[in-house]
């Protein structure tokens, strides 16, 4: 019985919500700044026939340095593995933080299948390429010693977001990320992620799609580049983000932590500003 046969069987008013893909990458599980509670309520709330797993979702880098897996992380693996055994298609395309796993490109373990990359054919007709994208950044390809600097950089502006919002949080204030803000207010930052985009999505033209789903920024986006419409599904460190298709073949980013209202500082229910609504194409 595929997802959206149960959808129908369960009926309209059932809690769930059922995508014919859903995209998610970046989760960082072994690292202090995953989101993993917001990330058990959503795969507690959304199904589909397709999950794509498109990289970093477990950090080794971070895991070889210090080991750190709380229950939390553990039960993230344990479902996105009940979901390959109860019959989704889950297809985990590793990234450069969990690259050990790339020597078993080519095989399936616990009924998940580990590829390189892989096309997306949409309900609409659309082939997309899936791939985490580290192979398009300029400096985890050919500067690795930078790109584990840079790691230890954004680990700590994560924690100084921490002490942030914490202070924002007596004052009354909203949550706020120090990151995002850095990345759109950088010159270098943002000139470096648009490089990235229009270099992966060359790649997708080359390999005759008209679209390509990727991760690797932390930064979710939709936009077409020259005629190539371009998928980040964000992260679950920050944005707790995800991509996911609609049985038409419409693909929405999903802002989970915005749509549950829940505070990203302390992962509880919280009275959030509403969300913004996020870009969709049709």
């Amino acid at each position: 019985m595929t997802a959206r046969d149960r959808s129908q069987k369960t009926g309209a008013d059932s809690p769930r919500r059922r995508y014919r893909a859903v995209f998610i990458s970046d989760l960082h599980l072994g690292t202090r700044g995953c989101k993993a509670d917001c990330l058990l309520d959503f795969l507690h709330h959304v199904e589909s026939e397709y999950l794509y797993l498109v990289g970093d979702i477990v950090d080794g880098w971070r895991l070889r340095k210090r080991w750190f897996w709380p229950d939390q992380h553990h039960q993230v693996l344990h479902r996105l593995l009940a979901r390959a055994a109860q019959g989704t298609k889950v297809i985990y395309l590793p990234g450069n933080h969990d690259e050990a796993l790339r020597k078993w490109i080519g095989s399936t373990w616990a009924g998940v299948r580990i590829l390189h990359d892989v096309i997306h054919h949409t309900a609409d007709g659309r082939r997309l390429l899936v791939i985490h994208g580290d192979a398009f950044d300029g400096v985890c390809r050919e500067m690795k010693w930078l790109a584990l600097l840079g790691s230890v950089a954004y680990d700590a502006s994560i924690r100084l977001n921490t002490w942030l919002n914490t202070l924002r949080r007596w004052l009354g204030l909203g949550y706020w990320s120090l990151s995002g803000f850095l990345k759109n207010q950088v010159k270098t930052a943002v000139k470096f992620i648009d490089r990235y985009e229009r270099t992966i999505t060359i790649e997708a033209r080359r390999r005759g799609a008209c679209g390509v789903v990727c991760g690797h920024v932390h930064k979710p986006e939709i936009r077409t580049i020259e005629g190539i419409q371009y998928f980040n599904d964000g992260d679950w460190v920050e944005s707790c983000s995800a991509l996911v298709e609609h049985w038409d073949g419409r693909l929405e980013l999903v802002n989970w932590a915005g749509q549950r209202r829940f505070d990203l500082l302390t992962l509880k229910p919280a009275v959030l500003p509403a969300p913004t609504g996020t870009a969709a194409a049709a």
